[in-house]
């Protein structure tokens, strides 16, 4: 695992942020660029999203595995719970007014994206204050906002950094909230997807496999078979997806945009940042994360072609996901490493026991269950 970098100097980042900052600057400069110059819509879709899932990998990379995974019971249900959810969002679209939907969402999401705004940005300015209050805690009123806000225990205590840079957020996420610019829409929509990408651990190859595997079929139903994915999407005016602008003006004179959806960057994204610390922890005597990351630009790619050439909406993981899987398990193969790849897991000991005391403990129920059925049919 990389080291972590010396207290003088960038506490908060490692090794690994180097190149996830040149990623950062690169991203800032390709999202500010369309408000000054045209850049070709293709170009910009592909780019964006390449260099958010390099960003995010990177900044996954920590000194020690994570306390908390995604389990095989937890990814085999992502896509059931997702179905759900998306369903919900189009049910209420078409009962209840668009306009107060929005508004609600919004506001909850901004709500949040203060936060994640905040986290995002933290570790590359936090070496700017002074020392002094660099690490100084504030302690925060004993409230309460459900579903946003809990410090009812006192146990947040945001240092004197972070309350300024909230304060910066808050007024960035009023201007989203107020103007909706595409902008600040990307602005807040790339951070989500950093933050998930460094955050969301799937613990395992085979957990990341699953989940993949699920949310392919998922897509696919839900675009191909339905109008629910593209109704919603272009229902939901909040930062669930980054907007790119297209050349050109439309009769009513808005600006014409494309769009992709977060989840198509957050959730290839953490299986790429989970390879990319398989390499890590074999000290880069391993390239997969090279394999899993042009797999993912391989698929976006291919989406970009088949939505130019059939000018319908397509299902990103349709092409993702074979991508990225394929990459890296074709790699694998190759290398005559699969066993080893697909059998990596990461998760930390107490979350590998906490399944092994699941399983043993759904067994014990299933030996249960038999012992009757056993003794009836001996009577």
């Amino acid at each position: 695992m990389a080291d972590a970098k010396p207290s003088s100097s960038h506490a908060t980042l490692y090794t690994s942020d180097r190149p996830a900052l040149t990623a950062h600057l690169l991203l800032l400069g390709l999202s500010l660029a369309p408000l000054v110059v045209n850049v070709p819509t293709n170009f910009n879709i592909i780019a964006t999203a390449a260099l958010a899932v390099f960003a995010g990998s990177w900044r996954s990379v920590k000194p020690a595995p994570p306390t908390e995974s995604m389990t095989k019971k937890d990814a085999m249900r992502f896509p059931i719970v997702g179905s759900c959810v998306l369903f919900g969002l189009f049910l209420l679209f078409k009962f209840v007014p668009k306009w107060l939907v929005n508004a609600l969402l919004s506001l909850y999401l901004g709500g949040i994206a203060i936060f994640v705004l905040t986290s995002a940005v933290m570790p590359y300015v936090l070496d700017f204050f002074p020392e002094v209050i660099r690490h100084r805690e504030i302690e925060l009123p004993h409230v309460k906002i459900p579903y946003v806000f809990d410090n009812s225990d006192g146990s947040m205590r945001p240092t004197v950094p972070e309350l300024i840079l909230a304060a910066i957020s808050f007024g960035f996420c009023g201007w989203y909230y107020a103007k909706k610019h595409w902008f600040a829409n990307n602005m807040l929509g790339l951070a989500f997807c950093l933050e998930g990408i460094e955050h969301l651990s799937l613990g395992s190859v085979q957990v990341g496999t699953i989940l993949l595997v699920g949310l392919f079929f998922y897509d696919i139903f839900w675009v191909f078979c339905t109008p629910v994915m593209v109704s919603v999407a272009k229902n939901f005016d909040g930062p669930i997806k980054l907007l790119f602008p297209r050349a050109g003006m439309l009769e009513n004179g808005k600006r014409p945009f494309a769009m992709l959806g977060l989840g198509d960057i957050v959730i290839p994204g953490i299986f790429v940042a989970l390879i990319l610390r398989y390499d890590v922890q074999r000290n880069f005597r391993s390239k997969y994360f090279r394999s899993a990351f042009c797999g993912y630009v391989a698929g976006l790619v291919a989406t970009i072609v088949v939505m130019n050439v059939f000018q319908a909406a397509q299902p990103a993981l349709l092409y993702i996901v074979p991508g990225v899987l394929g990459a890296v398990l074709g790699h694998a193969w190759l290398a005559r490493e699969f066993r080893a790849v697909f059998n990596f897991s990461e998760a930390a000991p107490e979350q590998e026991a906490k399944e092994g005391a699941e399983n043993a403990a759904a067994g014990e129920q299933e030996g249960k269950a038999a012992k009757p059925e056993e003794s009836k049919k001996t009577q």
